[in-house]
Order: structure tokens, then C-alpha cells, then sequence
């Protein structure tokens, strides 16, 4: 009989965006003893919980939450930071007796906890950074972007070509260093015995809810939020305003464009965004549990949760 795995249990739910993680995870970490800690780089951010689905402040209080609110719109928050910050927290869930849950659909972010990754600290060079946001102004985000390929291919194929922040940061880096920006993010030991659980739709349904789910921010005043956050002098251009939706409704706000064509610039974007997510959780990962959704889709994974805790 081969030995337990001695290290602490980590469960991972995972998925594209829209597929109903957050339900699932508040549902199964009621039943499980559980804490949630969010793997969605979107959500750390104080004031902007319509555009990016937060959940809401009963859910949180039902279950506790992590990494949830715990920065202001400018400022940064890097992967080594979410790195060390949710280890600590998840050492924290451990002592406590509970189960961490590691609930998103970053892929980076959740690879950075289950695959150990050491990730150096790396401050910002300032003025290579203006330098290549000048050089990506005169040529265009497409453009870095195809210089990065040249530089670093395998990083290239994790960033959207569109971003240009990413594209700039890892050019900044290996630049900097001499070593390729993907080269650095080498694993290491994964300090957790690791349960990944993927959930999935068929993609039809799961646009569709995308496009529900737009119209309901838009409901629930997501264009006042956005309208908020640019009254308190938060420009469209930090970092954490080029999340989808934000950018297309300050566009919107700003007089370039109707609603109506930010809106549907949004769904499009949303819908190449769940793609991308595809290339970080594969149908075919070994180390992914897959499950479609379904009304007996709680049922089926806490008794594989359960089975991987026993």
C-alpha cells in the first residue's frame, strides 16, 4: 500500500470565467469546513465588485474569504506578492484545522501555489519601463508584442498581444536581466498535496451566461461604478482599469464610444478571454478532475473531495 502524502491538502476549483465556481465553492466549503482564498487578480481590488462579478457581502460572510479587497484601484499587486500572501493564508487555514480552498480562473496565479514556482523579486526599472511604453505608443501594442515573441515565445503565448503592461513587464525583465522573462518563473516543490478540480459547460451555454451576466452588471450600475472610480481620479490606464469592462466603459463615459458598442466589445472580449483561459486548463491535464456542470455537481465533488482528504 503506497504511503499517504504527508503534506497539507490544498483543493483547487478551477474553470473559465461565468462557469459558477463562486456558487460551487461557497456551497461545498459549507459542507467541507472550508475557507475560501480567490485566485481571480481582478478581485483584490477596493471599489470595483460589479465589473468583476465579486462576490457579494453575504456570500463572504457565510464563508470566509481571502484576497478579496485588500488594494486601492493604483495600487500594484505582483504575482510574487499573491504568491506569498496566499501560502501565508493558506498556513493559516492549515493551523486552524480547515480546508483552504484556492478558487479562480488565473492560471498563472494558480500554478504559482501548486507548482511552487520561485519567482524572483524584481523591482521596476522606471525608466526602461517609460522607455518601452514609449516605444509600444510609437509602434503599438501589437507590435511589442511581436518583439517579445522573438525575445521569449513561451512568455509571448501567455499574454493577451493587446496588453500592453504585460508585454512591457516581460520585456522589461529579460531585458534587465539578460534571461528570458519565462526562464525565471522556474518550478520548485509544491508544498501542498494538490486536489484540482476543473469545472465546465458546454460553450454555447457558458457564452450565454457570459452575456447574461453582462447585461445584469449593467443592471445593477456597473457604468456608475466605473463612473465612480474615474470621479476619485483613478485613470484608465493603472493597471488594474484594463480589466475587461472597465476599459470599454470609461471608453464609453469618455465620449468614444455608444454603450451599446462597448458593450458588445465586452461580450467579444470575454468570449476571447475564456479561450485563452483553455490553454491554462486543459481538457486533457492529467491533474485536473473535470466535471460538467449540473444540478448533481456538488454531490459529485465533495465525494471526490472527501475521498482525497480521507
Amino acid at each position: 500500500m503506497p504511503l499517504a502524502d504527508p503534506r497539507p491538502p490544498l483543493i483547487v476549483i478551477l474553470g473559465p470565467t461565468a462557469v459558477g465556481k463562486t456558487a460551487i465553492s461557497i456551497e461545498l466549503a459549507q459542507r467541507l469546513d472550508a475557507e475560501i482564498i480567490s485566485v481571480d487578480s481582478r478581485l483584490f481590488y477596493r471599489g470595483m465588485d460589479i465589473g468583476t462579478a465579486k462576490p457579494t457581502f453575504h456570500e463572504r460572510r457565510t464563508v470566509p474569504h481571502h484576497l478579496i479587497d485588500v488594494a486601492d484601484p493604483d495600487e500594484t499587486w505582483s504575482l510574487a506578492l499573491f504568491q506569498h500572501q496566499a501560502m501565508d493564508i493558506i498556513e493559516d487555514i492549515h493551523a486552524k484545522g480547515r480546508l483552504p480552498f484556492l478558487v479562480g480562473g488565473t492560471g498563472q496565479y494558480i500554478r504559482a501555489i501548486t507548482e511552487g514556482w520561485n519567482i524572483p523579486e524584481q523591482a521596476p526599472d522606471e525608466s526602461m519601463r517609460n522607455a518601452l511604453e514609449a516605444w509600444g505608443s510609437k509602434i503599438g501594442a501589437d507590435g511589442l508584442y511581436q518583439r517579445l515573441q522573438v525575445l521569449d515565445s513561451n512568455a509571448a503565448a501567455n499574454i493577451d498581444a493587446r496588453n500592453l503592461r504585460r508585454t512591457v513587464r516581460a520585456l522589461e525583465v529579460t531585458l534587465r536581466t539578460g534571461v528570458r522573462f519565462s526562464e525565471q518563473r522556474q518550478k520548485g516543490e509544491a508544498p501542498y498535496n494538490v486536489l484540482q478540480i476543473g469545472l465546465t459547460r458546454p460553450r454555447p451555454e457558458l457564452y450565454e451566461r457570459i452575456d447574461q451576466r453582462i447585461e445584469n452588471m449593467l443592471t445593477n450600475g456597473f457604468v456608475g461604478e466605473v463612473q465612480a472610480l474615474l470621479d476619485k481620479g483613478y485613470s484608465r490606464d493603472i493597471p488594474s482599469m484594463s480589466a475587461i469592462g472597465y476599459t470599454q466603459i470609461a471608453a464609453h463615459l469618455q465620449g468614444e464610444t455608444t454603450l451599446e458598442e462597448a458593450v458588445v466589445e465586452i461580450k467579444r472580449l470575454t468570449r476571447q478571454f475564456v479561450r485563452r483561459q483553455a490553454n491554462w486548463f486543459k481538457p486533457t491535464d492529467p491533474d485536473i478532475h473535470w466535471f460538467e456542470m449540473g444540478n448533481d455537481t456538488g454531490d459529485a465533488v465533495e465525494d471526490t473531495v472527501r475521498s482525497f482528504i480521507r
